[in-house]
């Protein structure tokens, strides 16, 4: 095999959640263009049909399932259709999350656990589901934030918690599945991505951290799906347990 050739994923079955908008997208576009199936997962199903359109353009198969990650039998169900369509998971992009920005002396219960369910707990429901089927060689790549490892000028105490917690969930399942059941488990932290979630920050607050961006501009989201297909291929196939920051220098400066 050449070393471009271990970049590529053909004929694997790749679950993306979160597949409806934003980097989700990018995800199931850039699997789908190194080869594999896409299963894509979401809450808001007929968003869903544009996502399958571009893996299908890309000549791959694409299956959509209607899924909150805060429930847990729905997570199951997701990877059950998985299996019954395709006959296996090889990768899980666990890429459903949920942001807030309420002040930690106003923000209710309610408010808090709400992100922590989808971000932390429904993440841990799809890899669970997954871990279970899936075979050596398989690799899980949480998308936690540079968030879970900095801060950002923003009142986001449940969607910071959730993110660092995903790093220690992901070095965990790391050291459970390895040598056990031969599962790669990594986390991506990316930076200031444009998706729908930065489209809903406050005027002006991307321009006041431009300073922090050492390369001087947002990231492309295709960046970001690009370094997920590395890390999910046979050329990221000696790397566990590790958080791979894609900032633009953000957590240095």
């Amino acid at each position: 095999m050449g070393v471009l050739d271990s970049f590529r994923l053909d004929d694997k079955v790749v679950i993306v959640t979160g597949a409806s908008s934003g980097l989700g997208v990018s995800f199931a576009q850039a699997f789908a263009e190194a080869g594999a199936d896409v299963v894509l997962g979401a809450r808001r199903v007929d968003k869903l049909t544009d996502t399958a359109a571009l893996v299908e353009a890309a000549g791959r198969r694409a299956l959509t399932i209607a899924t909150d990650v805060s429930v847990p039998e729905q997570c199951q169900a997701l990877v059950d259709s998985a299996v019954q369509t395709f006959g296996r998971v090889d990768v899980l992009i666990n890429n459903a999350g949920v942001g807030t920005a309420h002040p930690a002396t106003r923000e209710t219960p309610e408010q808090f656990r709400s992100v922590i369910d989808v971000n932390l707990n429904g993440a841990y429901w799809v890899a669970q589901a997954a871990g279970r089927v899936m075979q050596p060689g398989s690799s899980i790549i949480n998308i936690a934030s540079v968030l879970g490892i900095t801060t950002a000028n923003l009142p986001q105490a449940a969607y910071s918690a959730s993110k660092a917690a995903i790093i220690g969930l992901t070095r965990d399942l790391a050291q459970q599945w390895g040598a056990r059941k031969g599962i790669r488990v990594n986390a991506l932290a990316p930076g200031f991505f444009k998706t729908e979630m930065t489209d809903e920050y406050q005027p002006g607050y991307l321009d006041s951290q431009a300073h922090r961006l050492i390369l001087g501009r947002l990231g492309d989201a295709r960046e970001l799906a690009a370094t997920a297909v590395w890390l999910a291929s046979a050329a990221g196939g000696y790397v566990t347990g590790q958080t791979i920051v894609v900032d633009g220098g953000l957590t240095i400066t």
